[in-house]
């Protein structure tokens, strides 16, 4: 196997472009009942002004010119093309961080913060190493089944070797905060510190899928109770996109791929529901554009169905951790399995992207937890 690692640019052709254009202006809308607001989905009127502003407003090729900007390779890693991010700075002492983005996510989701991290007007610095997850934007097609969590995070510690690092640390939210967590336990020797990011919703959700977790809550205690009640509102009202791509993805896939309307609804409706503070309108359809141009919906949605399927789960660790909780209460401290002598950070506002909605407090609880490590 080569490990050769190849200089990558973005370069969408101009037929693309124009097919998106020509299927945005051809979308066959649905009727939608009055009254019913974000409860069914994305509101028509939104929607419909969310693709206008897709198809009038955006502007692809600003945003391909400003993602050229950040030096890319790919490198193939156990018959999977890997794209990433290799964003070095200036400063002799800067230290490497391999940050891994979570669905329906991309690097894009990193761009303010990379410049934060690199080039910080005080604090440490680092050299970011950021991959597009397999399957995803420019690491698609799918090379095979079986890529869970658990093969992702044994190929990005291949990866940081191929670069050389020989101390790192990790860093992500949504899948990847899970995947960080797990290159510490198989690659402890190399891992300085795992920092992860959550938000009570996403920590709800995941202790939904805890086995026995709520037969360990009281329903009498009032934070037990909120727990419990958010565990139950995405079981009946919020897994609905996890149930089909965990069973179907398929299926799902020729939506997501043949209708740019759809791929634009299955992720804004994400966004939209998972953040409490603004994003960046043209930031968003920039990861959108991604996941259309490289029909990697698909590719995502399999990914999905692996580690629902997966039996995984990583290895202990005794690195250092970290833990910035977004939209802090007190319900994340239950059911985040935080050692005793974590770095434990609460943030008021912010939630499950907060990259892109609090980049500078992100950032400075980066440089603050690898500040003294080594």
């Amino acid at each position: 196997m080569s490990e050769e690692i190849i200089p990558f640019r973005i370069e969408i052709d101009q037929d693309s472009v124009e097919n998106l254009h020509l299927r945005l202006d051809a979308a066959r809308w649905p009727t939608e009942l009055a009254g019913q607001g974000w409860t069914r989905g994305i509101p028509l009127t939104e929607m419909k002004e969310l693709a206008e502003y897709w198809r009038e407003g955006y502007d692809w090729r600003a945003a391909e010119e400003h993602l050229n900007e950040y030096p890319q390779f790919t490198t193939e890693i156990d018959g999977q093309r890997i794209h990433f991010l290799h964003v070095r700075s200036d400063q002799p002492d800067a230290k490497p961080l391999l940050i891994t983005h979570g669905y329906p996510s991309s690097v894009v989701e990193f761009q303010r913060l990379i410049d934060l991290l690199v080039n910080p007007d005080d604090g440490p610095a680092f050299h970011v190493v950021a991959p597009s997850l397999p399957g995803y934007a420019f690491s698609s097609p799918l090379s095979s089944a079986g890529w869970a969590m658990g093969r992702t995070a044994h190929a990005w510690v291949e990866l940081m070797r191929r670069l050389g690092y020989e101390r790192y640390g990790t860093h992500g939210g949504d899948v990847g905060a899970a995947i960080s967590g797990m290159i510490a336990g198989f690659d402890e020797e190399h891992v300085i510190g795992v920092h992860v990011v959550t938000d009570p919703f996403t920590a709800a959700n995941v202790a939904s899928f805890m086995p026995g977790m709520s037969d360990r809550l009281d329903k009498d205690d009032p934070v037990d109770k909120v727990l419990l009640d958010r565990m139950n509102e995405f079981r009946s009202e919020g897994s609905g996109y996890l149930a089909i791509q965990n069973s179907r993805p398929q299926t799902i896939a020729y939506g997501l791929v043949d209708s740019p309307v759809m791929q634009l609804a299955w992720i804004a409706e994400k966004f939209e529901e998972w953040t409490d503070l603004p994003i960046d309108r043209d930031q968003l359809l920039t990861n959108v554009s991604l996941y259309w141009f490289t029909g990697s919906g698909a590719g995502a949605a399999h990914t999905l169905y692996e580690q629902a399927h997966a039996s995984d789960w990583g290895a202990p660790t005794s690195v250092p951790r970290g833990f910035a909780i977004f939209g802090a209460d007190a319900t994340v401290r239950r059911v985040v399995p935080a050692p005793p002598d974590a770095h434990w950070t609460e943030f008021e506002r912010g939630r499950h992207f907060p990259a892109m909605e609090a980049p500078t407090q992100l950032a400075a609880d980066l440089k603050l937890f690898f500040g003294s490590l080594t």
